[in-house]
């Protein structure tokens, strides 16, 4: 049944979103026998699997995990069905909060791991710790459940109770606790700070409803007049809403620049300006970015590249140029649905090629480094740049490599366990100057023994100074909080040490842009009429 109302909504949706009343009709007219001896083709094909396969099937399965998603995925690799749960969750994204405990959860060797809990949510205020093990939650059995299922037990109406038992390293009995649910904000935006005078570090994770107000925000808390260089992370960020792309873009430009425009095929051309513009605040920025940058990401960083307000530092990102349109459907599902293409100001298209490839290919694809030679654009003051392998950055920067201890150290999680193994022998308590002695790096090697870590003396030589970076990030997590951790490693990032020495760069490509604005004064300005 469930099945059949979908295939009604989506033909509604073919009338609301797609072509005219008159195209339409002319359309079903044509496709009506094609698209009814289809349904019928399929609906016979998955009665004789229900009918004959060796086990019983589950067809809500077999059509919303396998026939929709395969569908959509023969379009394109963003286009995607949300079934209820995956919708609900879409919906708490977007909207960056939800009701809960506040802790990010994790599976590992079959058990729910908390990997952290969030600062000042119930979880944090109750005394929960990263590497604690979930065993119940509200009387039930976590041992076969996935970490999923479990942070959906976790999660509830605000101001309800929960009872949480876990197991902690060092502590013979597990320690219940009683938390009361809150509603929990996810912050799109981290806690922008100064990581040298003059020079500000402010990372979006992600753009929701909220992104473009938490912007204003650090900027107004930091006193943006005092901003000499902004170094903008944008490193990790999948993306999120158009909207609230445009918005942080725009907060950068002059007022009236184009940020994005996006087409297809059955809707206009439509551009996004600058609204409000920077209020004459000039100062250089320089962004971070990454293979795992994308959409919105993409939008932001393209927009200032184009313009030349923004000095591009990292790697290549992901190249993702098709914007979804989500559509509501019956019984709590979703369809996000590929409706255009978007363009930066210069108007190139970043979206890699997918005609080639499994979608494993288009989202696991290591070499990012591709361009469009037959889609060259020019930025305001003339820079050549290239459509078709998202945005290229001014500097490619890729960090320093880690060695096979180093991976080998990542894979297992050996700083992430080494926390809960320290703080069973210590008390969870540290200052905040506290930096890692001998006497706690003897205490890693016997913990890498203990679990059977192999290494060399050489290894620990070589690798001292970074050793002692990871586990001091790792018991501040503990020991303080995710944020007081983040700031320490991003004080000791090396994307960001050479972000620091590229605000010159920044600076001068700033002033250059000006003289070709001053020479050129619509440059980049394009108005409504």
């Amino acid at each position: 049944m469930l099945f059949v109302c979908l295939l009604l909504a989506g033909a509604l949706l073919g009338g609301l979103f797609g072509p005219g009343a008159a195209g339409v009709a002319a359309a079903a007219a044509g496709d009506e026998d094609e698209i009814n001896g289809g349904v019928k083709t399929f609906t016979k094909l998955l009665q004789v699997v229900e009918e004959n396969y060796a086990e019983k099937v589950n067809a809500d399965k077999a059509i919303f995990k396998g026939a929709i998603p395969g569908m959509l995925h023969t379009l394109d690799p963003h286009s995607s069905f949300f079934d209820p749960r995956d919708f609900q969750i879409l919906r708490e994204d977007q909207r960056g909060a939800y009701g809960g405990v506040g802790m990010s959860v994790q599976e590992r060797n079959r058990r729910t791991i908390v990997i952290a809990p969030f600062p000042g949510a119930p979880a944090y205020k109750a005394g929960i710790r990263p590497g604690d093990v979930i065993m119940e939650v509200n009387g039930k059995r976590c041992d076969n459940l996935t970490s999923t299922e479990v942070a959906d037990l976790l999660k509830g109406q605000r101001g309800t109770q929960v009872k949480v038992v876990i197991s902690r390293e060092g502590v013979d009995k597990p320690i219940t606790f009683e938390i009361t649910r809150d509603e929990i904000s996810r912050k799109s935006v981290e806690d922008a700070f100064w990581v040298k005078p003059g020079i500000a570090h402010l990372n979006i994770v992600t753009f929701n409803e909220n992104t473009s107000r938490e912007v204003e925000d650090n900027l107004k808390r930091l006193g943006e007049d005092n901003i000499k260089g902004l170094i903008l992370d944008l490193r990790y960020n999948p993306g999120g809403l158009l909207n609230e792309g445009v918005a942080v873009a725009g907060r950068f430009l002059r007022r009236g620049q184009l940020v994005v425009s996006h087409k297809g095929r059955a809707s206009a051309e439509k551009p996004y300006y600058a609204s409000r513009g920077n209020n004459g605040r000039e100062y250089p920025i320089v962004v971070l970015v990454n293979r795992f940058s994308a959409s919105a990401a993409e939008i932001v960083s393209g927009a200032l590249q184009d313009h030349d307000r923004a000095w591009i530092l990292g790697e290549n990102t992901f190249g993702k140029g098709l914007v979804q349109t989500v559509h509501p459907l019956v019984e709590n599902t979703g369809l996000a649905l590929t409706t255009a293409k978007y363009y930066t100001p210069s108007g190139r298209l970043i979206q890699r090629d997918y005609s080639n490839g499994t979608i494993l290919d288009y989202f696991y694809k290591k070499d990012l480094a591709t361009q469009n030679p037959m889609d060259v654009k020019m930025t305001d003051s003339g820079r050549t740049v290239y459509g078709g392998g998202g945005i290229s950055p001014d500097e490619k920067f890729s960090g320093p490599k880690l060695n096979r201890f180093q991976n080998d150290l990542i894979r297992r999680f050996a700083f992430f366990n080494f926390s809960s193994y320290y703080f069973s022998k210590h008390e969870a308590k540290l200052s905040r100057d506290w930096n890692v002695s001998e006497s706690t790096l003897q205490e890693f090697r016997q913990y890498l023994n203990k679990e059977h870590i192999p290494f060399q003396e050489a290894d620990l030589v070589e690798t001292k100074d970074w050793l002692k970076q990871q586990i001091r990030r790792e018991l501040f997590i503990t020991a303080f909080n995710q944020e007081e951790s983040r700031r320490m490693t991003v004080e000791g990032d090396p994307f960001v040490l050479r972000a620091i020495d590229s605000v010159d760069k920044a600076r001068n490509l700033l002033e250059t842009s000006k003289k070709v604005s001053a020479a050129h004064p619509n440059s980049g300005i394009v108005r409504s009429r």
